[in-house]
Order: C-alpha cells, then sequence, then structure tokens
C-alpha cells in the first residue's frame, strides 16, 4: 500500500480528501520555511536524542528522519556523526532547506512514510514532532511501518507535544496545520502496543520564542524495537 493509500484508509477512506489535507499541510509548512528554526532555536531534546543515537549507533548506519524539515538539527547532527542519513518531508521548501543544510543527505520530497517502501531497512529512525501531522486514526499503521522499515533491534527516537487532540486545525507560525497530541501515559502505551520498548524518556517545558506559537511541553522517547 502506498503512504497516500495509507492515508486515505485512516482518513475514512477518502483520497480526495486526503490529498487536499496533505497539500494543505506542506503548503503551509512552506509557508514557514526558515521561521520554524527562527521560532524554535533551542532544540535540546532532540540534540540529546540524537547524542543518544551516536552513543548506540557503528559508524555507517543507516538512518531516516522522518518530517526532516531544515535538516537542523538532526539530520545535520545524524550526518556528522558519520551515519547514513535519508530525510523525507512533504514541504518542497523544506526540502530544499534540508539539501542546502545537509548536503550529504538523500532528502526525499514526499509524505511522511514515501521513503518506508520496505526494499531498505535502517539502523535508526527519528521522528521529531512528524507523527503529530497525522489523525490518531493513522498512527498504529504508521508506527508499523516505522517497526517493519527497522532491523531486528533498531532504535527509534521520536517526539510529539503533550496534548489531548486529534487532527485539531489550529494557527501556528501564520498558517493552519492539523495536529494531533497525546497525554504521555496514553503515548507511551502507544509505542508499546506498536512493539517498540522504550528505555529513556523525558518531558520538557518550551517557550518558542515567537508569538504565534503557544509554550507546550515537548514528549522525547528513545526505543527499540522489541525483537
Amino acid at each position: 500500500m502506498t503512504a497516500r493509500e495509507t492515508g486515505a484508509s485512516g482518513f475514512g477512506g477518502d483520497a480526495a480528501a486526503w490529498a487536499a489535507r496533505e497539500a494543505a499541510q506542506a503548503a503551509a509548512y512552506d509557508g514557514m520555511g526558515e521561521e520554524y528554526d527562527k521560532a524554535f532555536p533551542h532544540k535540546d531534546g532532540q540534540i540529546r536524542c540524537g547524542e543518544w543515537l551516536r552513543e548506540r549507533l557503528r559508524p555507517g548506519a543507516r538512518v531516516i528522519d522522518l518530517g526532516c524539515g531544515t535538516g537542523l538539527p538532526t539530520a545535520r547532527q545524524l550526518a556528522d556523526a558519520g551515519f547514513e542519513v535519508t530525510g523525507v518531508d512533504i514541504s518542497p521548501v523544506m526540502c530544499e532547506l534540508a539539501r542546502r543544510n545537509v548536503p550529504e543527505a538523500r532528502i526525499v520530497e514526499g509524505e511522511l512514510f514515501d521513503a518506508l517502501d520496505g526494499e531498505v531497512r535502517y539502523d535508526a529512525a527519528v521522528a521529531f514532532f512528524a507523527l503529530l501531522n497525522l489523525p490518531r486514526a493513522m498512527m498504529p499503521d504508521a508506527l508499523e511501518r516505522i517497526r517493519l522499515a527497522l532491523e531486528p533491534g533498531g532504535l527509534f527516537s521520536l517526539s510529539m507535544v503533550e496534548a489531548d487532540v486529534d487532527d485539531l486545525p489550529i494557527s501556528f507560525l501564520g498558517q493552519e496545520i492539523r495536529v494531533t497530541g497525546y497525554f504521555r501515559d496514553e503515548l507511551r502505551a502507544l509505542i508499546e502496543a506498536a512493539g517498540f520498548v522504550i528505555e529513556e524518556e523525558r518531558a520538557l517545558s518550551y517557550a518558542p520564542a515567537t508569538t504565534q506559537a503557544q509554550p507546550e511541553i515537548q514528549l522525547f522517547l528513545n526505543c527499540r524495537r522489541a525483537d
């Protein structure tokens, strides 16, 4: 099943509605561009997760960055650690920025799971504030795709914003996007049910450097494929 077919199946089976939703999401992130990094200049949680991966992966390990954005800091940090990095993002503008910031990485423009085609296995995957762009109905399949794309025992680092919302439209950096969140106990249960062991967990309070985004609690989980 393609990424678009998967999206439509988790969106009431309406392929046209899903395509329109994703086009709007892509346009919103195009509109943010470099402003995203300016609004969120301190990314200690992501950097710590990158260090966790660096301590556990061999040089040359294959890592996929789902929702890579501008490539900063994560794809850049992973490439500097000597890993073979693939980044995927729905926004053409974000992809262009990522190619500029991390020229040695392979950057794929497309829906979140276009690079999870079953032909390549990765040693690790990261999804920092990427899964929050999906409706809750899609989360189990999304996590299953990630698990199957990993080598046995592969690593998975992710982050979400703690909130009890499902595909909620919000104003964010002057754009409208749709977001999903969980309370931390729910998120933990979701990840474990998907076949991951949580090895490290952190919750950070974050205040963006702009009034166009609200303060938030960011949840970071470092996990391992259970088998």
